[in-house]
């Protein structure tokens, strides 16, 4: 008999736990990302933008509108308690952000399976879409929230 949980229970057992583990990522805590919502394959994240966070033009750094995408898209693959890290991604930049708006990203999951899943990401400078990114992940065995049934939990 297979004692693995079901992703969609495993994370509606454990939402408050992954929550709370994702919404504590060093990179994401340091640059002042805010999750606000996660689902099932799902994850939202905003962004107060800062003057050190603009390029030489006035706008917003390219690099900061990826570690939002990438955070979403790393939160969205992880939201059901099983580990899983980026293979690939691809990245449009559509319209510069600005400083005087918050940014905010959604990530969906498009479709899954036992070890791959794909998403597509849009990150909003205000009401404006500014960019998109399309991204694969690798899902490993590990559950980083331990189920009834395992030992497991977080890796060390």
């Amino acid at each position: 008999m297979n004692n693995k949980p079901n992703d969609k229970e495993h994370h509606h057992q454990h939402k408050q736990e992954i929550y709370d583990i994702l919404s504590n990522e060093p990179y994401a805590q340091f640059l002042g990302i805010q999750l606000t919502d996660l689902g099932e394959g799902s994850a939202q994240a905003e962004l107060e933008v800062k003057e050190h966070m603009l390029n030489v033009h006035g706008t917003v750094h390219g690099a900061i509108i990826f570690a939002l995408a990438d955070y979403v898209f790393a939160s969205a693959c992880n939201s059901y308690g099983r580990t899983a890290v980026g293979l690939s991604t691809t990245v449009n930049f559509m319209a510069a952000g600005k400083k005087e708006e918050r940014l905010h990203a959604i990530a969906k999951e498009e479709k899954k399976n036992h070890r791959t899943s794909w998403y597509k990401i849009n990150v909003y400078s205000g009401k404006e879409l500014i960019a998109t990114m399309e991204a694969l992940a690798y899902r490993k065995n590990h559950y980083f929230v331990a189920n009834n049934e395992e030992q497991g939990g977080r890796n060390p």
